[in-house]
């Protein structure tokens, strides 16, 4: 029987990527094949590409699809796009939650191939499209932005260690503060970057005004999170959201420990650095949220398990208010 759909899954790593590819017919019998590896550089992406070319049948739709494992997809991922390629970019815990819908049990490369190659098959998964230049820009200066703020903090642990050490190095203390405020220049010129950058699309501009209302949640905390999210476009509701960046919770049971509850942190950290800190301010300075954590810890929960609530809080607002285009009202009550 002739197939219907064909599909390449494709694991991707840093310096190399893992294939297979499979069919499916009417009457939903599916076939993988053998697995082949492939370089994740240009000479070994064109030698898969030509590969893929081979397999293709006549008539039957070829898929090509991978998971947004870092940055490591993108090179093929724009690759096959170029080239007019039907491509599919899932994100982990989407992958993640089909594959314990079968009985797979090891967990190895071509294994993972074969999972994302059955799951394009047995799925309706939307194409991928590229994100915007202005969200491409905009990943690259928060994610500068991350980094220069990781080495000031870094500068600033020093200065602290060296002046309470034992006759310190005034030098060296005075070179370490020139750092820190080389890192505080740089930070503020990046953080004016970026608010032109948001500025310069102004339906993307008056959303963010509109979420910038809510008290606790500042310019960079909006542009961190749409960043690492490219704008929500592969995020379909709140529990996506919240698994995709770690903030679930889940059930954790080991010896005696007996039903306790942990969030994963099994998702895109970057995502949750952006809403931590805003976390703790909006516990001092947002009503709402005030109340939301105070209601934790009436339950018993530990302090920072109220923190990350109400993280994972800051979170769905944003994408609510966001993706609904709605106006925030401070009178609703969290």
């Amino acid at each position: 029987m002739t197939p219907i759909k064909q599909v390449v899954g494709i694991d991707m790593s840093m310096d190399s990527f893992v294939i297979r590819v499979g069919t499916i017919t009417p009457d939903q019998r599916t076939q993988v094949g053998p697995h082949k590896d492939f370089k994740n550089n240009t000479h070994g992406i064109k030698q898969f590409y030509k590969f893929a070319n081979s397999q293709q049948i006549n008539g039957v739709p070829q898929y090509f699809l991978m998971e947004a494992t870092g940055v490591y997809y993108e090179t093929l991922a724009y690759y096959l796009k170029s080239q007019g390629a039907r491509v599919i970019v899932v994100l982990p815990n989407k992958a993640k939650h089909f594959a314990k819908t079968l009985t797979i049990k090891s967990k190895t490369d071509p294994i993972d191939a074969h999972m994302l190659t059955q799951m394009g098959l047995e799925k309706r998964l939307a194409q991928w499209e590229p994100p915007s230049e202005l969200m491409k820009e905009l990943k690259l200066l928060t994610r500068e932005h991350l980094a220069l703020k990781e080495l000031r903090t870094d500068a600033k642990n020093r200065i602290h260690a060296k002046a309470h050490s034992f006759k310190p190095g005034k030098d060296t203390i005075k070179r370490l503060a020139a750092q820190v405020r080389l890192y505080d220049r740089q930070l503020k010129e990046i953080e004016s970057n970026i608010q032109d950058l948001l500025k310069s699309c102004p339906e993307t501009w008056a959303k963010i005004e509109n979420i910038l209302t809510v008290n606790s949640i500042g310019l960079m905390t909006i542009a961190k999170v749409l960043a690492e999210t490219n704008a929500f476009a592969l995020i379909r509701n709140g529990k996506q959201l919240t698994s995709y960046a770690g903030l679930d919770v889940v059930l954790k049971e080991s010896g005696k420990q007996r039903g306790k509850t942990v969030i994963s942190k099994k998702g895109n950290h970057h995502l949750r650095q952006a809403v931590y800190m805003p976390a703790i301010s909006a516990i001092k300075s947002n009503k709402n949220m005030k109340t939301y954590y105070d209601r934790m810890l009436e339950r018993g929960k530990p302090k920072k398990a109220g923190v990350v609530a109400v993280a994972r809080k800051l979170l769905l607002l944003i994408y609510y208010l966001w993706t609904n285009e709605t106006q925030y009202d401070p009178a609703y009550s969290a």
